[in-house]
């Protein structure tokens, strides 16, 4: 009888222990708990669930901390997952304030044009996550439910408007893609993928898309398992890179064709951005290269530097500054990376001079505080990663022997951060306008030690010989002021004997001259002019 109590009274103490657990698992709240990552992902929803109507988040309600935190499961993924989040969330942020900046005319500079009311791509996304139409919604809040399109309504009437880069050049979008050819890889790096592609059979283009394999996708899949939020993370990247092509407007600035969402590889409107194309630049070949165009590449530089100083989005630091950065569009440097660029200023109190410590490998500065920010910190941390990665180099190098005095001085000054971009860009500008005008030529009253007979539409094509730095691989092709600089760099030569103007000049307005050891294949060739040497 005893025993049987204790039995009795174990068993209901089981099913008191069972039914409380199965009230714990089953209760509504704990169901609804568990449901809660959908809200959080209508921000990114999947491609089996689209979220649409008043129901979707709007930027100011996107992924907040509260929100998250109030919203995701507990737990170590749980805060890995917010984590990922607020990453993607602090990058969308990056991009709204670089177009609300541009939208309300900040920052000085040249003139652009003004900010364009259209989508920034082609094709409507599938989710809620791009920039423009949340902005929209963001400006046009109390009436954009009401007078929203659907997205194919929406693709249509941006269709018929024919959305352009600027008045003249039409914008290119996924339709243009349909008649891509001749791809090839170029290249990647942490983020980004880039290919060579002909569009049309015609126009040459780089295509750059996020890489799945790269660096970021990989790290961050390891880290949160979630591939489709780790895309899009890596993604405004390009989208932030495009923002800044579009609103930042200069001839060394690579240009944007446009732009393409689709999917691919289960993840929904990757974005594909269409720019123009350049060849890499390969330092140790440019140290080969003549001193004029090597010289051209520093000019470039420094007039875009000057023109990220003072952008219409403000002060502008390209904070990944490597050579491989930038490429080459016939002879004119262009950077193509700016998802690393920023306009943000180094806070500072003048209480703590480290605050403006700029810190490179060689050496620090210390600048001056002004009002709660480093003066010219992004000026200068550009001037100083121009000087290390680029003017020590190119500069003074083979450059004629009367600039090199101007062009030590310019290396010296940008080295010690001594000069602004201000007087550095004026500096340059004065050696170009030296060198076009052939003011750097040495006044001497030497004459030449023979006589030249001067032949009218005649060329040599054969009697060449190599020199060096020459424009021609095989021969000696150099770009000169005039005759009297052609003479004098022909007596140079043990081996010349005559030398031939042609009838192209090089981008300062110098003639390309070709240089030959005699003139026994002479021919007739319109609009050039063969000098043979008579006498010694």
């Amino acid at each position: 009888m005893k025993r049987r109590k204790i039995v009795v009274a174990a068993g209901f103490c089981l099913s008191f222990f069972l039914g409380t657990l199965m009230n714990l698992l089953y209760i509504p709240g704990f169901e609804h708990q568990q449901n809660q990552d959908s809200i959080i992902h209508r921000y990114y929803p999947e491609k089996q669930q689209r979220v649409t109507g008043d129901s979707q988040l709007h930027v100011g309600e996107l992924v907040t901390e509260d929100v998250v935190k109030s919203n995701t499961k507990s737990g170590t993924e749980s805060r890995h997952h917010l984590d990922l989040l607020l990453q993607i969330r602090e990058r969308f942020d990056e991009v709204v304030r670089y177009r609300r900046r541009q939208a309300h005319g900040s920052g000085t500079g040249d003139p652009v044009r003004p900010l364009e009311r259209r989508r920034l791509m082609d094709s409507e996304p599938g989710d809620n996550w791009d920039p423009i139409k949340i902005i929209e919604r963001t400006d046009n809040r109390q009436t954009h439910f009401q007078n929203r399109l659907s997205p194919m309504k929406y693709m249509h009437s941006k269709s018929q408007k024919g959305e352009t880069i600027n008045s003249n050049t039409p914008m290119l979008g996924c339709s243009s893609m349909d008649n891509v050819t001749n791809v090839q890889y170029l290249g990647s790096g942490y983020t980004k993928a880039v290919y060579k592609a002909a569009l049309n059979n015609s126009l040459s283009v780089a295509l750059k898309s996020v890489d799945f394999g790269g660096h970021d996708m990989e790290n961050c899949v390891k880290k949160y398992g979630s591939a489709g939020d780790c895309y899009r993370l890596a993604s405004f990247k390009i989208v932030k890179e495009m923002t800044l092509m579009e609103r930042l407007q200069h001839p060394n600035i690579l240009k944007l064709y446009g732009y393409c969402y689709q999917d691919n590889n289960e993840i929904q409107d990757t974005v594909t951005a269409i720019t123009e194309l350049g060849s890499p630049l390969e330092m140790i070949q440019l140290l080969q290269t003549s001193w004029e165009e090597r010289f051209r590449i520093c000019l470039s530089l420094v007039r875009l530097l000057h023109y990220l100083a003072h952008s219409p989005l403000g002060s502008v630091t390209l904070l990944d500054f490597r050579p491989r950065q930038f490429v080459l569009v016939s002879g004119e440097l262009k950077v193509t990376d700016l998802d690393d660029a920023s306009t943000e200023e180094a806070p500072c109190s003048t209480s703590s001079p480290s605050d403006c410590t700029l810190e490179f490998p060689a050496r620090n500065f210390t600048l001056p505080c002004n009002r709660g920010c480093c003066l010219g910190i992004n000026e200068k941390r550009n001037l100083y990663n121009a000087y290390r990665f680029f003017f020590t180099y190119l500069l003074p190098h083979r450059a004629p022997p009367t600039l090199r005095p101007l062009l030590d001085k310019i290396v010296n000054s940008t080295g010690e951060l001594d000069w602004g971009i201000d007087e550095t860009l004026l500096q340059l500008e004065n050696v170009l306008h030296l060198y076009r005008n052939g003011y750097y030529l040495q006044n001497s009253t030497k004459t030449h030690v023979a006589d030249y007979k001067r032949v009218v539409d005649a060329s040599i094509p054969g009697e060449n010989y190599r020199c060096w730095p020459s424009y021609q691989h095989d021969g000696c092709l150099l770009s000169v002021y005039s005759v009297t600089e052609a003479i004098s760099v022909c007596e140079s030569h043990t081996q010349c004997q005559a030398f031939v103007l042609t009838n192209q000049t090089t981008w300062t307005g110098h003639q390309l001259v070709f240089f030959k050891t005699g003139n026994a294949s002479l021919s007739s060739a319109h609009g050039q002019v063969a000098y043979i040497r008579v006498s010694s």
